[in-house]
């Protein structure tokens, strides 16, 4: 008998202890039952791992997931193991006695989800010991590796095409956080998928607070952001091996428990690192952008980025490792116009990203980064995707920290004069010290010392005229051409000249302003007693090291701030709380409602 929709809601009641599912979870879910491919697309939180483990346990047979990372499937094996779901992974960190144990228990049919990495599925040993079992779907996680149109491509995921020649029965499911139009198409035809049904979530993600903000002592910068979460997890991304060293050590002598991930250490250090952050013992990860991290952790609370990203892809991705919980965290990006320099060069030396598309993204993640418009907004609708709300109340602009110029019109006819005065011949640098009445040598032998416009804004400061050049460009009123990047007025900045036009200009050393935090942050934070949640906090990690676990597999902290509010004082009540699944009363219930009875005892 075919399962349902009903069955998949027992299970996760049953596993998870969540009573419903999140937004096209169930659509993806229904598909993997009725056995007919699937492409979802949900972003980094949207709950994409249970629109395969949900069918997996209901459907007969075992669910094949290929995962790209040895670290991502441990996360996820964990995970299913303390809800009570029989899963397990097979790879290099395995002795030949370990894989012959997982493969008896699979003959035996007592693992309902394998995790295997796309290379190690392709070997000729792998397909055929899976040709004799009942494979009842695969499940391609990080689908986007597949495109070399996408962010982060792998060629190993090219072979996969081969699962629907192996095994026409068993149907092909692909799950990614991030693909645009042409990738989701690549997916579906690198894959061979048979009339997929192509799922595409909302890109938003409305906990995460976004600030964007310009580099001014980057490193102080980033020590602000870490000053904000003490005690809390959170990773910062650095452009460069020598950028994450150098703060990991600045971090460590603050006393904050910082360890450094990058493709330069060796396989065995980048893995300690990330068991120690995972498990707690490192409250913050400084890694390479370039580097990826594959990590399920759902508590980071920020992200920080310590230099531009190259797309608004790897940003969504990357930022969207924070709140995977779904609680308010924090992702701020810190970033100059020497990031998008040295972007370019790096784009120069590598060849496969010398294309247009590669700096086209490069540019529209500058654009997000200098551009005074709601951070939400403008990443979905990058996306393609309508944004409804006028004020997302989780961004810097719409939290009103970000100030606007009163008088941006007439700013903006000082900078299109000059680059006009200056026939059009000159760079936004070039530009900028004339409009801030530099006496560098080269102003003079070019004789624009004498233009009209030099020094007609040498109160603002060239760091400020600089800033409003890039947003100026951003908002089509300059063009930047060649080369030397020299800038142009097109049509539109002629018109601005006329007074016609809105620039928005931000001031660029606003008066400092308290943070906002987000209407999510009060709202998650409601209830809650906060000195209990900190003793249930303690109790989680003591747990977790004995089981040799994250504490996020224990409870997530969406559950943990529930148990803190509802204060369950026998297992009856602690069983009804959300996330709290058969199997975790069982191993966790009297533990916790313990130290729950000791709490009140105390307080009265």
């Amino acid at each position: 008998m075919q399962p349902t929709l009903d069955d998949a809601r027992k299970a996760l009641q049953t596993y998870w202890g969540y009573s419903g599912f999140r937004p096209l979870q169930e659509e993806a879910i229904q598909r993997v039952l009725s056995g007919k491919d699937s492409l979802t697309v949900l972003p980094t939180g949207g709950g994409k791992s249970l629109c395969f483990q949900t069918p997996a346990v209901c459907l007969p047979g075992l669910a094949v997931v290929l995962s790209p990372l040895i670290s991502l499937m441990k996360d996820q094996v964990d995970g299913l193991n303390a809800c009570g779901i029989q899963a397990a992974f097979v790879n290099s960190t395995q002795s030949a006695e370990e894989k012959r144990l997982i493969a008896e228990q699979i003959r035996a049919g007592q693992i309902k989800l394998l995790y295997v990495a796309p290379e190690r599925l392709l070997t000729a040993r792998m397909l055929d010991f899976l040709e004799e079992l009942s494979v009842s779907f695969f499940a391609i996680d990080e689908a986007h590796c597949i495109s070399a149109w996408g962010h982060d491509f792998r060629p190993e995921y090219r072979g996969l095409k081969v699962l629907k020649e192996r095994f026409p029965q068993a149907a092909v499911h692909a799950y990614t956080a991030t693909a645009s139009q042409s990738v989701r198409e690549d997916i579906v035809r690198q894959l061979a998928l048979k009339q997929p049904q192509i799922l595409v979530g909302s890109f938003d993600r409305p906990n995460l607070t976004y600030r964007m903000i310009r580099a001014t002592r980057r490193l102080e910068q980033v020590k602000e952001v870490i000053a904000r979460h003490r005690g809390e997890s959170g990773v910062v991304y650095c452009i460069s091996r020598k950028e994450v060293e150098r703060t990991a050590a600045e971090l460590k002598q603050m006393g904050i428990l910082a360890l450094p991930y990058h493709a330069g250490l060796s396989d065995a250090q980048r893995q300690n690192h990330q068991d120690a952050f995972i498990k707690e013992q490192a409250d913050v990860i400084v890694a390479t952008v370039a580097f990826g991290m594959g990590i399920d952790k759902s508590n980071v609370r920020y992200v920080v980025h310590a230099g531009m990203p190259k797309s608004i892809e790897h940003y969504q991705q990357e930022s969207g490792r924070a709140g995977r919980d779904s609680l308010e965290s924090e992702c701020v990006l810190i970033h100059s116009t020497a990031d998008l320099a040295t972007w370019k060069r790096i784009m120069e030396s590598d060849s496969q990203t010398t294309d247009a598309g590669a700096v086209t993204s490069l540019e529209a993640m500058h654009a997000l980064c200098v551009n005074p418009v709601c951070r939400h907004r403008a990443i979905v609708e990058y996306f393609g995707e309508q944004y409804q709300a006028e004020n997302c109340g989780a961004c810097d602009v719409c939290l009103g920290e970000v100030e606007l110029l009163a008088d941006a019109i007439t700013v903006g006819q000082k900078i299109l004069s000059c680059v006009l005065r200056q026939q059009e011949r000159f760079g936004a640098s070039h530009t900028a010290k004339v409009l801030a009445g530099s006496t560098e040598a080269r102003i003079e032998q070019m004789g624009h010392h004498r233009l009209s416009t030099f020094g007609i804004l040498a109160d603002e400061g060239y760091d400020a005229i600089r800033v409003w050049i890039d947003q100026l460009v951003q908002q089509g009123f300059l063009d930047r051409n060649g080369e030397y990047q020299t800038l142009s007025v097109p049509e539109a900045g002629r018109r601005l000249l006329r007074r016609d036009g809105e620039p928005q200009l931000s001031v660029v050393a606003p008066t400092r302003k308290r943070r906002q935090a987000s209407k999510l942050s009060d709202a998650s934070w409601e209830g809650v007693d906060r000195e209990l949640f900190e003793v249930l906090r303690q109790l989680r990690s003591q747990l977790a090291g004995a089981s040799n676990v994250p504490a996020y597999i224990i409870f997530g902290d969406a559950t943990l701030r529930e148990i803190a509010r509802q204060r369950p004082t026998d297992l009856a009540q602690f069983a009804l709380l959300k996330g709290v699944g058969e199997r975790k009363l069982q191993d966790f219930g009297e533990p916790f409602v313990g130290a729950i009875q000791a709490y009140i005892r105390q307080q009265t």
